[in-house]
């Protein structure tokens, strides 16, 4: 029987540290569906297409991968993709807290649903997609952070945005 698994999360954007844990659930499980969730609660800088298509090619090299983006539940779309875990990664005490209570919840929703809990590699540790937004928007290098076709949207991104304020009228 093949195992699936189900990774979902915002990836806005994808980091190295989320590529670390698409690459080794790939080698745990059959298939690994990356699950791009859109959450109109969340300002997002990339469209869920443009998150979708950084992850795709991201994630070109791992034949057992696939990305799917969704709404709703996360226990909905990944009884939908009929996968039993929920693969969630971790990289500080103060994560496994919130993501313990998503865990319970998500089991609670669907109860043939587990979790697995993945530790960041140590060279991730540091890494959020937040972190990665934060130093892009002030000019930084993300180089090393991000994968390399994702350095050059952040880079258009906010290119975009000054050429934007530039335009705005006050």
């Amino acid at each position: 029987m093949s195992k699936t698994a189900v990774y979902p999360g915002s990836f806005d954007p994808i980091t190295n540290g989320h590529v670390d844990i698409i690459e080794r659930a790939a080698q745990v499980f059959d298939k690994v569906v990356v699950a791009v969730a859109h959450n109109p609660e969340k300002r997002a800088l990339f469209s869920v297409e443009e998150r979708v298509a950084m992850i795709v090619e991201a994630c070109r090299h791992l034949p057992n991968v696939s990305v799917a983006q969704f709404d709703g539940l996360t226990a909905d779309f990944v009884r939908q993709q009929e996968a039993t875990v929920l693969v969630r990664g971790l990289r500080a005490i103060s994560d496994f807290e919130f993501e313990l209570q998503m865990a319970l919840m998500n089991k609670k929703l669907n109860p043939d649903l587990e979790t697995m809990f993945m530790m960041t590699s140590a060279e991730w540790l540091f890494l959020s997609s937040s972190v990665v937004r934060e130093i892009a928007r002030f000019g930084g290098c993300v180089e090393g952070m991000v994968p390399p076709h994702v350095v050059g949207k952040l880079r258009e991104k906010f290119a975009l945005a000054k050429e934007a304020e530039g335009r705005a009228v006050p």
